[in-house]
């Protein structure tokens, strides 16, 4: 059994978003995204696998293969792993996420930045 509190890994640098590992096991992984307002994950794919996410706090939109989608506080989003998705913080709060890859594509997905 492994126990964290989110808290430790909810970090926002101005200069870029933050990607804290919360867990990773075996294929699988668990982090956090932080994104102050304007910041933006790049388009990108987890090949293999589904993305599970959840806002923690402050709001965004993520495009999934061309659609928009409006999130906020506590809103759940899955994604497959084929799928194109980016995302970008947005209002006047900072925003985290936190993410799940129940399969790791490779190891690219589980460092921190």
């Amino acid at each position: 059994m492994k126990q964290a509190n989110l808290q430790e890994f909810i970090e926002y640098s101005t200069e870029r978003f933050t990607k804290r590992i919360i867990f990773k096991e075996g294929e699988s992984t668990v982090f956090a995204l932080n994104f102050t307002p304007g910041q933006a994950l790049p388009t990108h794919k987890h090949p293999g696998t589904n993305v599970y996410l959840l806002v923690l706090n402050g709001e965004g939109t993520f495009t999934i293969d061309g659609n928009e989608v409006k999130v906020t506080k506590d809103d759940v989003v899955v994604c497959g792993g084929e799928s194109d998705f980016s995302f970008i913080a947005e209002g006047e709060e900072n925003t985290s996420l936190y993410v799940m890859l129940n399969k790791i594509p490779d190891d690219r997905y589980v460092q921190n930045i």
